[in-house]
């Protein structure tokens, strides 16, 4: 997924997205340890993508730029400081 497409996505999706991606890599560091990774590749693609949502979480918590605001919640949209 292209940060483009991350920056799209709300805090709770971002949260979701990150929690899945910990899960694969996790999975994938036992595959390594027992010699069966197929793609070894993979793993530095999910590297990236988490280091890609801690920075957008992290932007997000000091108001460098803001997420998209869930639907759900009848929360007031920040401004973007872009």
């Amino acid at each position: 997924m292209k940060k483009e497409q991350m920056r799209e996505l709300t805090r709770d999706e971002l949260l979701q997205k990150k929690l899945e991606t910990e899960e694969e890599l996790f999975n994938l560091r036992l595959q390594k340890a027992s010699k069966e990774l197929d793609n070894p590749l993979r793993l530095r693609v999910l590297r990236k993508e988490l280091a890609r949502i801690n920075t957008i979480l992290r932007e997000d918590e000091l108001k460098i730029r803001t997420l998209a605001v869930s639907d759900e919640k009848s929360e007031v949209p920040r401004k973007s400081q872009d």
